[in-house]
């Protein structure tokens, strides 16, 4: 039988925000269609900051509107539903991430006071196979003479303009911005070529498996999906935990048949939800499995885990879930 405890099923406060974005959106689209209305900026950014005071917007060409969490995990979700509420459009188009632009990494940029050409922008990338993470070290001769935050945030647009913004977000690691040139330094247009090296060998699921001990002394097993990505799974926000006790062990307490096979049909049962929940990792040691997963709260992924562990027949299932769009749990499990 099944144990079952959940955080409120209350409407995220959001979503009233994203419905209102929606009925003002009519009006001003025809506005902006007929040219760039003095107001419409303002209009625009109260919309926008009701559904999150974080959450940026532009109006790109195509025409399109993007509004965005600027790489941030926990706004991801937040952007991804807005993005679904949008209307069936002919001409504009609507996303929830910057996409790549690399024309614009030929012009002009102005941050504060500054004028940046971007020509002259290098940067030094190191690939680590090991986090599957490209590491940055970014090169304008102009940072000599800006603060560290206004270096920063020239290097964070380039990187979006070269690879768009949820590709920042899976593939690149730490950032930094130097006032001398790294050696072997390239153009920010190299970065993709380098990027797609990194992302190669990851185009099917892999599974980092490692192994220690319990606080009782016995054998512990954990299996981690590497990489896993916040921005493949944007409407997943809920953690869930699954506890399954399992009867058949070893001596040390790790599952023997026909538990081991119990525990596989499940998690079979889990992966054949799709989008709706990921599983993420998974814990196995004095008697019990521990399924890490995150779930979208709206597609019924929860009530579905809930009618799997109550079918568990090898003791008492557990599941609890809570509302962590940052990924935040996954922390200790990260290479």
């Amino acid at each position: 039988m099944g144990i079952f405890r959940r955080s409120s099923d209350a409407p995220a406060p959001y979503i009233e925000a994203i419905a209102r974005f929606w009925e003002w959106w009519p009006q001003a689209r025809r506005r902006l269609d007929e040219g760039v209305p003095a107001d419409i900026a303002d209009e625009m950014s109260a919309h926008v900051e009701a559904m999150h005071a974080d959450l940026e917007w532009e109006i790109g060409p195509g025409p399109s509107l993007t509004v965005s969490g600027g790489g941030v995990d926990e706004l991801r979700g937040i952007a991804e539903r807005w993005r679904l509420g949008a209307p069936d459009d002919d001409n504009w188009k609507y996303r929830a991430a910057r996409p790549a632009d690399p024309a614009m990494l030929t012009g002009k940029l102005q941050l504060d006071d500054h004028e940046f050409d971007l020509d002259y922008v290098r940067m030094g990338l190191r690939a680590d196979s090991s986090r599957a993470r490209v590491d940055v070290t970014a090169y304008h001769p102009d940072f000599l003479f800006v603060p560290e935050e206004t270096r920063l945030a020239l290097t964070h647009r380039v990187l979006d303009w070269a690879l768009g913004e949820d590709d920042v977000a899976r593939w690149i690691g730490e950032v930094t911005a130097a006032e001398e040139e790294p050696m072997d330094a390239l153009p920010p247009s190299m970065l993709p070529p380098v990027v797609e090296q990194i992302a190669a060998p990851f185009g099917e699921p892999a599974w980092l498996v490692g192994e220690g001990r319990t606080p009782l002394g016995h054998s512990a097993r954990v299996a981690v999906r590497f990489p896993l990505h916040r921005q493949d799974y944007p409407l997943c926000d809920l953690y869930v935990a699954v506890t399954l006790p399992y009867a058949s062990a070893n001596p040390d307490r790790l599952p023997v048949e026909p538990s081991a096979s119990a525990l596989r049909r499940f998690e079979e049962a889990v992966q054949a939800m799709g989008p709706r929940a990921v599983l993420a990792a998974h814990e196995t040691g004095d008697g019990r499995r521990v399924l890490h997963l995150y779930a979208d709260p709206d597609s019924g992924a929860v009530a579905e885990l809930d009618q799997l562990a109550a079918a568990w027949s090898e003791g008492r299932a557990k599941v609890t879930s809570q509302s962590d769009p940052a990924w935040s749990a996954l922390a200790p499990y990260r290479p």
